[in-house]
């Protein structure tokens, strides 16, 4: 169709509830990234592992807005970008390569987020990176890896290189590039980036204003580290309550991601 739906019984039909249930968790993730304004027009990804021993993964139609991706449309692929299944689109060489690498390398990364944000990409640009001199930034603290920019990601031989640098740290920042964050679900994985969203938002408003910084001490970011570390409520973790408010938000506005 050319809005790029599909009918969900030819996907539905053909996929464990445990794949369609990782399908709708990534739909809605795409939502919730175009209702934050997280979208580099057609181009950047979320993935996430589809339940198995398969190491499959979905990511999003090439072609397609966020706001037009639904559970039924996302594209299955392997870890050579190979397509499985049937889909009427194809996928973006440059998201394969990066996503494509942590999945092999991290069984715990389940859920891969890259972005392109405006002040994302500034402090990438940035020769000292991440400051903690900030609520947001002392909660990431020294925990955010590092990659040197090595063009547009679309040659294999970098993997290695990307793989090495993220270790096993779940922030990311792209030199000169953007943001990357991982966790072991679409909710974890989002927590972070938001978070790390947020540190770069308020480092270069922070730097627009040309005034001197205050520090944050080294014992302050350890202790925000772990205050935030054991910042759970009884029963669900913190990002999931946090995930499952910004469904209802989306929904809210539209339900087609669910289809």
């Amino acid at each position: 169709m050319a809005d790029g739906s599909r009918p969900v019984s030819s996907v539905r039909a053909n996929c464990s509830d445990a794949e369609w249930q990782a399908r709708q968790s990534l739909a809605a993730t795409y939502r919730i990234f175009d209702h934050f304004g997280w979208y580099e027009l057609i181009f950047n990804h979320i993935t996430l592992r589809v339940p198995g021993p398969e190491h499959h993964f979905l990511i999003n139609p090439y072609g397609l807005w966020y706001r037009e991706v639904t559970a039924s449309n996302l594209v299955k692929v392997d870890l050579d970008g190979n397509i499985i299944g049937d889909s009427e689109w194809g996928i973006n060489p440059a998201g394969y390569v990066i996503h494509s690498a942590i999945h092999a390398a991290r069984e715990d990364a389940q859920c891969i987020m890259h972005t392109h944000t405006t002040s994302g990409v500034a402090v990438s640009c940035q020769a000292e990176g991440l400051s903690v001199d900030n609520f947001y930034g002392a909660i990431i603290g020294d925990r955010v890896a590092y990659h040197d920019f090595e063009g547009i990601t679309c040659d294999a031989d970098e993997k290695p290189r990307l793989v090495a640098n993220l270790g096993q740290k779940n922030y990311m920042i792209l030199r000169n590039h953007g943001l990357l964050c991982c966790g072991d679900s679409a909710a974890s994985a989002f927590q972070r980036l938001w978070t790390l969203q947020r540190a770069c938002d308020v480092q270069v408003m922070a730097q627009q204003t040309g005034q001197p910084q205050i520090p944050v001490a080294p014992e302050v970011v350890r202790r925000s580290q772990e205050v935030t570390d054991n910042f759970e409520g009884s029963g669900k973790r913190a990002e999931d309550r946090i995930f499952e408010a910004l469904v209802r938000e989306i929904d809210r506005k539209d339900t087609s991601w669910r289809d």
